[in-house]
């Protein structure tokens, strides 16, 4: 198996924070998330401009510059790893030069999203990528929102690629994936669960963590869970995700599919830091919804 124990078990997918009333990026209040998530030990690593860090509805100059306010807040303390997907893979590896040059550990590559290309093409595109750099890649696999699946066959295929490192997979749209992830690559590449519901049963299948959006709120939580698990200890992992679950919930809503805007509110109102603006066309938490939130952070202790 690849070597992923510098990344860590916990990886968080920032959010990015937006004034209120312009909707620009919040760059300074994006560091205070970043030391935020450092100082109270919530995660391994911390992902910048994924998909919770909304990656999709910035532009190039904002995300670039996102980098490198967070590479000069955080430094080395923590593992720092790059969000560059986009949809064509010269631009991809436009982003992935930037953060080489900013000096991140690695980079994230979403899958092709919109365009829906072949498995031969997604091939490809992770290819060049990994070709044009010597940092890890870790590639990023979300249906959901993408339109397409990375086939375990192709994961095979890019296992002989040496820097790539690790996947992160949606396992709420195929939860026995991670499974077909690992026997066709004979165990050689680590999974991920990019579920937060769905953590424990990726580690059961020889998963190895999680990107973990909800861990902004509860990545103690998160990381007492898999610890006990990794021991043996099923039935404290079991009860300690039992008590993450309702908040899990809570951030799909009412009817969403993107969990960001509740995610964004939830850690405003652990924190105390201006977050929970998403950027148009997603809205921000519903008076109902906001609520909700805030009875299971009382259950929960955490406000």
């Amino acid at each position: 198996m690849r070597n992923f124990e510098r990344f860590g078990r916990i990886l968080i997918p920032m959010i990015t924070p937006f004034h209120s009333d312009d909707q620009s990026v919040d760059y300074r209040t994006a560091r205070k998330v970043a030391r935020y998530l450092k100082e109270h030990k919530l995660c391994d690593s911390i992902i910048v401009a994924g998909t919770t860090g909304e990656f999709h509805s910035l532009t190039k100059e904002e995300r670039i510059r996102l980098f490198a306010e967070i590479k000069d807040e955080i430094g080395s303390e923590l593992p720092l790893i790059a969000g560059v997907g986009a949809v064509s893979t010269k631009e991809v590896i436009e982003y992935v030069r930037e953060a080489e040059r900013l000096g991140y550990d690695a980079v994230m590559v979403v899958t092709p999203y919109y365009c829906k290309p072949e498995q031969e093409g997604i091939f490809e595109h992770y290819k060049m990528i990994a070709q044009s750099t010597q940092l890890p890649v870790m590639v990023y696999n979300i249906p959901l929102f993408t339109g397409v699946n990375l086939a375990p066959e192709t994961l095979a295929k890019l296992s002989e690629i040496e820097n790539i490192f690790a996947i992160k997979d949606e396992a709420g749209i195929n939860p026995l994936q991670t499974t077909d992830y690992i026997l066709a690559t004979k165990g050689e590449i680590p999974v991920y669960s990019g579920d937060d519901t769905m953590v424990l049963q990726v580690l059961l299948q020889g998963g190895v963590g999680v990107v973990s959006g909800g861990s902004h709120v509860v990545g103690d939580l998160m990381r007492k869970s898999i610890e006990s698990f990794l021991e043996g200890d099923v039935e404290a992992a079991r009860k300690t995700f039992f008590s993450m679950y309702e908040l899990f919930v809570a951030f799909k809503g009412e009817g969403r599919t993107n969990p960001t805007p509740l995610v964004k509110a939830a850690f405003e109102l652990v924190s105390d830091l201006p977050t929970s603006m998403p950027r148009l066309p997603l809205k921000p938490a519903t008076k109902s919804e906001l609520e909700r939130l805030k009875v299971v952070l009382k259950k929960l202790g955490k406000i």
